[in-house]
């Protein structure tokens, strides 16, 4: 078993030994590119950022009209993992920014967006909410009352 170990690490030193200096120098320049590409990945900002980051990344950009706040578009764009970017045009009115490459991931977003903001106008205000549990209290404590007066009417 020893002897075995020491001759394949003999062979692997031997093969080793036969790399040149061209081999080396190509696996030296792969190693730095890779690195080199982690870095810049590292840079590049992703999710919400400014126009100029986003055109910063060198790669074909699209925009849409948007209308409403940004702040909610926000919280849905997360979970999609999307690069884009608000331009104010007018009060209320945004063009929004994102990559060509990413088009049917902001579609998705866009879909899910109003898909919420369509229920939230459906949903009852708290305030109508309150009122509309307080009557079904009043309600509820005036049937009580009157299966009281009953009940001490019939004994």
């Amino acid at each position: 078993m020893q002897e075995e170990l020491e001759r394949k690490t003999v062979a692997i030193l031997y093969n080793g030994g036969k790399l040149s200096a061209r081999t080396l120098a190509r696996l030296a320049a792969v190693l730095v590119r890779m690195a080199q590409q982690a870095y810049q990945k590292g840079l590049t900002p992703h999710g919400r950022q400014s126009v100029k980051k986003l055109m910063n990344h060198r790669t074909g950009t699209e925009a849409a009209e948007y209308v409403g706040a940004p702040r909610q578009f926000d919280r849905v764009a997360r979970k999609f993992n999307v690069d884009y970017a608000f331009y104010k045009v007018a009060p209320e009115k945004y063009l929004l920014f994102f990559k060509s490459g990413q088009s049917d991931a902001i579609t998705a977003c866009l879909s899910e967006y109003s898909k919420r903001v369509m229920n939230k106008s459906r949903r009852p205000s708290i305030r109508q909410q309150l009122r509309h549990f307080g009557e079904k209290a009043r309600v509820e404590n005036k049937a009580r009352e009157l299966k009281r007066e009953v009940g001490h009417v019939d004994r």
